[in-house]
Parts: C-alpha cells; structure tokens; sequence
C-alpha cells in the first residue's frame, strides 16, 4: 500500500502503513535534520541547523497514537533573537 500524504496549514503529513510509521513534516521541502532528540517513547523530533523543528516521526503509530491524533511532547525551548 502506497503511503497517505496530507498537506495542511503550511505542513505535511506522511504515514506508510506497511511500516506504521507516521512524520509530520514542518520545514521547507528539502530541509535536511541536523540534530534529532527522543521526546517520548517512540516519537523523535527533527531540527534543522538553526534548532528549528522541521518534523516528528512516531515509530508504531497505531500503538503509540492509538484511535486518537494526538499526543503530548516536551521539546526544548528555543529562545528566538528580539527585533530591534
């Protein structure tokens, strides 16, 4: 089966049912991850270069998700420079 993509509000999103593996992406297309951190039990966040998340990929979707479409993350917080 051919995986679903969705594109909403500026984001993509990405589940391959063959191997329950579902990403989120945020970044411009063609962004690549420089760093990537575990934030919870099968979940890992992507950042680019600039520490800015660009996805979330959750391994075993279906069990780490369940029925629902959501779950809760802690990310680091990134501090953006003040305009001046």
């Amino acid at each position: 089966m051919a995986p679903i993509l969705r594109r909403e509000l500026g984001m993509k999103i990405e589940y391959d049912p063959t191997r329950d593996l579902l990403y989120v992406w945020f970044g411009e297309e063609g962004t690549k991850a420089v760093q990537t951190a575990t934030v919870a039990p099968g979940v890992h966040a992507d950042f680019d270069g600039n520490r800015k998340l660009i996805g979330l990929e959750v391994l075993d979707a279906s069990e780490v998700l369940g029925t629902k479409v959501e779950f809760k993350v802690d990310l680091p917080l990134v501090r953006m420079a003040q305009a001046a």
